[in-house]
């Protein structure tokens, strides 16, 4: 009769693990993380602000974009505290992050409050799939910042259902506004990563 065999613990799984060659050492991906983060919760901050400027508080999206700017400032805070803590250097690009985020929203807000909100639908749901990228490349010895970034993904992934349910699909030339928001927040979070 043969004994069940012994249960053998598996290591638990480190940032990086699976790496290829020529992708960056685990110091260097968590570095990327938390820059492009920063970046982006900071240019998501601007992208309401410059609609918030152009729409008002009397809006019917007003206090829904109140909201979801307050909740964005609260995940820069969290990513501004890893910058200083984890020693990583922000984005160069910041400057520039600043300025096209406001325009970004300010001028979809311009074009009216379904247009605003196809805005946050299109960054939102290229955000969902970065963040879900970025938890498959966190290990276990990186349980913190998987929690921090799981928990902003559902706030983001709530954003686009607020998007969604005030007529985002209906604004005016939505899938080519939608292609081109996404293009721009894809190359965005590639430059952020890097410069």
């Amino acid at each position: 009769m043969s004994r069940p065999a012994a249960a053998v613990p598996t290591p638990d799984r480190q940032t990086g693990a699976g790496s290829m060659p020529g992708d960056p050492a685990p110091r260097q991906l968590l570095e990327r993380i938390i820059r492009v983060d920063q970046a982006g919760e900071f240019g998501a901050v601007r992208i309401y602000q410059g609609q918030r400027a152009v729409l008002g508080r009397s809006a019917s999206c007003g206090e829904a974009l109140r909201k979801m700017e307050e909740e964005e400032r609260r995940h820069l805070q969290a990513f501004d505290e890893l910058i200083g803590q984890r020693r990583v250097r922000p984005t160069l690009l910041q400057p520039l992050w600043h300025a096209m985020g406001f325009a970004l929203g300010a001028g979809t807000a311009l074009l009216g409050e379904k247009a605003a909100m196809a805005c946050t639908v299109a960054v939102e749901e290229v955000i969902e799939g970065h963040y879900a990228g970025q938890l498959e490349q966190l290990g276990d010895d990186e349980v913190d910042l998987k929690k921090t970034v799981t928990e902003f993904r559902d706030d983001e992934l709530r954003h686009r259902d607020v998007g969604l349910a005030s007529g985002a699909e209906q604004a005016p030339a939505y899938p080519l506004l939608s292609a081109a928001i996404k293009s721009g927040a894809r190359l965005a979070i590639w430059l952020s990563e890097r410069v």
